[in-house]
């Protein structure tokens, strides 16, 4: 890195685990949304690679994006990971099958600036529906409402990710949801909330519905309950997030 130059305003953190097949897409979309700011030198992007077999770091390194090599196969390492090797004053996390708005970092700027977000997430839509897809988004949809906390882009101060600890690496799943929980009870000792900044939604991968079908949340999600009763919620978590199908 050039001395003389400031940090960028953005770090863009993806998490990836043999994503060479999507990876271009959401990257396609990503330079959009950086054309779109119009300060291409205001937005890194980092690839967090976790022990791919495929040519996941390849392909990121030769888009021009930086590459943290992540060992730890937890979901919540490779984002803490991502965001060790960051630069910028905000962190935006964003899932490697996705696609981002090309108002990202305008809405975001534009909720930050408001000086009552703490952070929050843009929220999404899904590349394809059909009714059980549509069924399982209405539902998850009732918690983002009553919470506040949504998916998409992701995103807070580096300060703030700091001051929290990151997201927490003994969590195989529903890192995600802790971290907000997390930096809303933050905002609240500050008079600020988390944002859904909806103007700007990514587009979400309907891929665990293509492997497991489109009625397949109510299923697993009651298998995953009763495994997580049980102490089982290693098996559970291998079998839906860390051993899938590509």
């Amino acid at each position: 890195m050039n001395v003389d130059q400031p940090p960028p305003r953005f770090s863009l953190i993806i998490p990836a685990y043999n994503e060479e097949r999507l990876l271009p897409r959401l990257l396609d979309s990503v330079d959009a949304a950086i054309a779109a700011y119009g300060a291409p030198a205001a937005i890194e992007v980092i690839v967090a690679d976790n022990r791919s077999s495929d040519g996941t770091a390849q392909l990121a390194a030769r888009r021009g994006c930086r590459v943290a090599t992540v060992d730890k196969r937890v979901i919540a390492a490779v984002r803490n990971g991502g965001a060790a090797l960051a630069r910028g004053e905000i962190l935006c996390f964003i899932d490697a099958d996705s696609q981002v708005h090309a108002q990202t970092f305008h809405a975001i700027d534009a909720a930050l600036a408001s000086g009552r977000c703490v952070g929050g997430a843009t929220g999404v839509r899904l590349e394809r529906v059909s009714p059980g897809i549509v069924l399982a988004f209405a539902s998850m949809m009732i918690m983002v409402l009553l919470t506040g906390m949504d998916t998409g882009v992701v995103f807070c101060r580096k300060a703030d990710f700091e001051a929290l600890g990151g997201y927490d690496e003994q969590r195989l799943v529903a890192e995600d949801v802790a971290f907000l929980w997390a930096l809303r009870k933050l905002g609240k000792t500050r008079r600020q909330r988390l944002f859904r900044v909806t103007r700007a939604k990514a587009i979400a991968s309907t891929r665990k519905f293509d492997e497991f079908g489109d009625w397949h949340y109510f299923r697993l999600m009651a298998q995953g309950l009763r495994l997580l009763r049980k102490g089982g919620s290693s098996e559970f978590a291998d079998r839906y997030w860390y051993k899938p199908k590509r």
